[in-house]
């Protein structure tokens, strides 16, 4: 079967053209997991992204969990809404150490912030079973 010419330009131009035009979706909050005690990246972990309502009430507005990397990039799409406000990341850590066959002190860790305008935030955390620490990255 032969492609004439003109389908032939139509099609490449759909399959190679449509990424120029399409938007690139950004977000304005990621995070990410590193296990200390291993020195490497914690995947597969569960984590909830809630946000304080002006009533005093945390209501979670996304559930992710990180890659094989130990991170989550897609929090908070800009441009859509205005994103500022009291945020808590719940990082589900038990399960994780779990399948490592190891005790952890702590079953989760809430990590609080604040997002004051519309610059990128990064909330990441070192974990080992009985530690973690955290910062703002960038």
């Amino acid at each position: 079967m032969k492609i004439k010419k003109k389908h032939f330009i139509m099609l490449f131009c759909v399959f190679f053209g449509l990424p120029v035009y399409s938007q690139h979706v950004k977000y304005q909050l990621s995070s990410h997991i590193l296990d200390i005690s291993k020195g490497s990246p914690a995947p597969d972990v569960k984590v909830d992204l809630e946000k304080l309502m002006s009533n005093g009430q945390w209501i979670t507005i996304a559930s992710e969990k990180t890659d094989f990397n130990g991170r989550i990039s897609n929090f908070l799409l800009t441009g859509k809404t205005d994103n500022k406000g009291i945020y808590k990341l719940k990082f589900y850590i038990e399960s994780y150490f779990l399948l490592q066959k190891l005790e952890t002190f702590y079953p989760f860790i809430e990590v609080i912030f604040e997002i004051k305008d519309d610059k990128h935030y990064h909330v990441p955390i070192t974990i080992s079973p009985f530690g973690y620490s955290t910062y703002r990255g960038s």
